[in-house]
């Protein structure tokens, strides 16, 4: 598939996704979806790269949904009954989301700027978040009069606790990146020159790193956080039976007793 929306590279283990469309603060449509779909489905199958990083071009991360381009709506698709604003979300959206969690390599989001709507789900569903300090988080949907979505009402909770989830969605008010930091949203706010350098930094570290533990604890920490305790140490049981068969652990615990750096295959 030849991009027309979104930027792909690979280089030294490390994926960038970059939404491309500046000029709309990025906001998505069916197209710009499917070509993100196309570039996750690549990593996942492909199995070379150990890393994705997803970021926008100019001053947006992500808008949401582009209103005027058949981001809303059941996909741009005219139809002589009701609309059905749902239908993109179960074709394109939800996909993608799901998708990005089932990925068996960490994911990171470089938020540059606006993260609305969809947009803000997107940016919060990376392993490790981090935000420019002029970015910000925005529950858009009470304001044209739909409810949150694309994970929405099931991330949110879970990072900013039930009350901050609510007002954000009811008041539909921006939150800046800082306080998004203090609310434990994501991982960290950063001076905006120092956005790249220190994704790039955290990238590069993990593209060394035991990529199958990686996948292991991004999954257990989602499992863990609908379940009991006693499931929850049934989950990390059989994640850690999983990640003791790798050679990465093999190499950890040389590395440890030889006192010196792991070099980790990601296998």
């Amino acid at each position: 598939m030849a991009y027309e929306h979104i930027l792909f590279t690979e280089e030294d283990g490390v994926a960038t996704l970059t939404i491309n469309r500046p000029e709309r603060m990025n906001a998505l449509h069916v197209g710009v979806i499917a070509e993100m779909i196309h570039a996750v489905d690549r990593i996942r199958d492909e199995g070379t790269a150990r890393v994705l990083v997803m970021t926008g071009t100019g001053r947006a991360f992500c808008s949401g949904a582009d209103l005027a381009g058949g981001g809303a709506g059941g996909g741009g698709e005219r139809s002589s009954g009701p609309p059905d604003a749902g239908k993109v979300l179960e074709t394109h959206f939800n996909p993608l989301l799901e998708r990005l969690f089932a990925l068996p390599v960490p994911f990171i989001t470089s938020v540059n700027g606006a993260a609305a709507g969809a947009g803000c789900s997107y940016a919060l569903a990376g392993d490790i978040v981090v935000a420019a300090k002029s970015a910000y988080f925005l529950q858009a949907f009470v304001n044209i009069g739909l409810v949150p979505d694309v994970g929405s009402t099931w991330m949110l909770p879970r990072l900013a606790g039930k009350a901050r989830a609510q007002a954000m969605m009811m008041l539909g008010e921006r939150i800046p990146a800082e306080t998004a930091a203090e609310w434990g949203m994501i991982y960290k706010a950063v001076d905006d020159a120092e956005l790249a350098s220190t994704v790039a930094a955290i990238a590069t570290k993990m593209a060394k790193g035991p990529t199958r533990a990686y996948t292991l604890i991004r999954q257990g920490l989602r499992d863990s956080l609908d379940k009991t305790l006693t499931e929850a140490l049934m989950v990390e049981r059989r994640n850690q039976l999983q990640a003791g068969r790798t050679a990465d652990f093999g190499e950890g615990v040389m590395a440890f007793l030889q006192k010196r750096p792991a070099a980790f295959s990601g296998k």
